[in-house]
């Protein structure tokens, strides 16, 4: 007689509240991210095109920062936002932006960055809009992270919004022609026909 196999349970609910030490718990074959401690799953590995501007962006950045104090990461890396506290168990936000620079060392540690990065790019996909655009955008402004960029691949456009007064401000919409200065990292220049073209 042919044995069947349990079927192995997701170690988390959709209507759950978790944290970090939760997180590290857990035996996945997915992405996963927590945002105030509920979980959102990774819909499909990125695309083609959101792989290539990623690898743009990342060169263009990593290239910058040779002989600098800040570092480039690319997902999948982990950066842990605590509220009040770093303890693992107390900590309900931690997030695998496509890009982030970090230029306090004391923010990194052997499982990835603690606290606001310098700066956040997030490269949309289909489903994760509202995660982007919305959650994220909450997190990423209550946490002090300086400036996040969103990149929609499909309309080859990056709006940036910049954090003055603990607040979030909208630049214009930038696209092809564009070169885009960061406030963040002071001398940065990201050439949008070298991110976009080719495409």
């Amino acid at each position: 007689m042919e044995k069947t196999k349990d079927k192995v349970k997701e170690p988390f609910s959709a209507y759950g509240s978790y944290s970090y030490a939760d997180y590290l718990s857990w035996q996945l074959d997915e992405m996963v991210e927590l945002i105030r401690g509920r979980v959102f799953k990774q819909a499909a590995a990125p695309l083609l095109i959101h792989q290539r501007i990623s690898g743009k962006i990342f060169h263009q950045i990593y290239t910058f920062l040779q002989g600098k104090n800040c570092e480039v990461f690319t997902a999948p890396f982990d950066v842990r936002l605590p509220v009040s506290s770093k303890d693992l168990d107390k900590i309900d936000t931690v997030v695998q932006p496509d890009l982030c620079v970090v230029c306090d060392p004391e923010k990194l540690d052997e499982l990835g960055g603690v606290g606001a990065p310098d700066l956040i790019i997030e490269i949309l996909s289909p489903g994760n809009n509202k995660k982007e655009l919305q959650l994220k955008y909450e997190v990423y402004e209550a946490s002090g992270v300086k400036e996040y960029w969103v990149i929609h691949p499909d309309e080859r456009t990056l709006l940036i919004y910049t954090l003055e007064g603990g607040t979030y401000q909208p630049s214009r919409l930038f696209t092809l022609g564009d070169r885009v200065n960061s406030q963040a990292l002071a001398g940065f220049v990201l050439d949008l026909d070298e991110v976009f073209g080719e495409l």
